[in-house]
């Protein structure tokens, strides 16, 4: 099953915002006005040349400290290597300015595992003159040594711990540091199962880093032991109780496509099935497939 990258960096990001530009971006935080937010539709923008679509991930409507005038923040998840990604975010640019005709303030927030140098400008010039000098603000997480956020009381950190740099020997401690920053997070149920869901979709470790895990907290002071532990056990609980509806709905399902299947062969039709099963017609058709 594929990741929906972007539909999970948006929920994050949407859930945090402030947190999220309080860790990347402290100079930004100090000029926004946060007691004035608001998440506008998702912009579609369709590339003729290419004959591809897309789907603008996050837009931001605040204000600055002391102005009147709103401005938008455009966050662009980039889950994948693409060359002509600063032509995008410039493209978005002037796209968003030309509906909104505000100040726009576009962010990059790079996320695949590849360490690259990635511009953080798009140029148009000629031998004879500079035409555009086109700049966007970039986060490129692959480059952040996670160690380095381990003490931030940020629950957008301890989120992307998984997407920042670490070798595979240090994934055990990675995850014991998130769940030492969940823990003294204190969030709401809701808020922690978001972060726990998004941290488990890129870091899932093996039965045996699982076992070296609770070997390793068994080791911390009592207090702390403690509340690390009981949430493992939480999110393991609701792991295997997640499983055992999705088998059953799973297994309901096989049941009901054999019956479908087993009353057309006897000469029903879609519309005798349906009646009989309180389906719909299509629904028949799909189990009939």
């Amino acid at each position: 099953m594929s990741i929906d990258h972007d539909r999970l960096f948006k929920e994050l990001i949407q859930t945090f915002f402030e947190e999220f530009i309080a860790l990347f971006f402290p100079a930004m935080h100090e000029h926004i006005d946060f007691q004035h937010l608001s998440f506008l539709s998702e912009e579609l923008f369709t590339d003729v040349t290419a004959g591809e679509k897309y789907r603008v991930d996050l837009l931001v409507e605040t204000k600055l400290k002391g102005e009147d005038g709103l401005v938008i923040v455009h966050i662009e998840n980039q889950s994948y290597v693409q060359p002509s990604f600063p032509e995008r975010m410039f493209i978005y640019f002037s796209r968003l300015f030309e509906k909104y005709r505000t100040p726009i303030v576009p962010i990059a927030v790079f996320s695949y595992d590849t360490i690259r140098d990635e511009p953080s400008t798009f140029t148009l010039q000629f031998p004879f003159g500079h035409v555009l000098d086109f700049r966007f603000f970039t986060v490129e997480l692959r480059k952040q040594n996670w160690r380095n956020y381990i003490r931030q009381d940020n629950p957008i950190a301890a989120a992307l711990l998984s997407k920042m740099g670490y070798t595979e020997s240090e994934r055990v401690e990675l995850k014991k540091q998130f769940l030492r920053m969940l823990v003294r997070l204190e969030l709401d149920e809701a808020k922690q199962r978001l972060l726990f869901g998004f941290f488990e979709t890129y870091v899932k470790l093996s039965d045996e880093e699982e076992r070296r895990l609770r070997s390793e907290v068994n080791e911390m002071e009592t207090k702390e032991k403690e509340q690390v532990m009981e949430l493992i056990i939480s999110y393991e609980q609701k792991a295997l109780e997640k499983g055992r509806e999705e088998g059953m709905k799973q297994g309901i399902k096989q049941g009901m496509k054999r019956l479908v299947q087993n009353m057309a062969k006897k000469g029903m039709s879609v519309k005798d099935i349906a009646n009989v099963t309180d389906l719909s017609e299509e629904e028949v058709e799909r189990l009939l497939e």
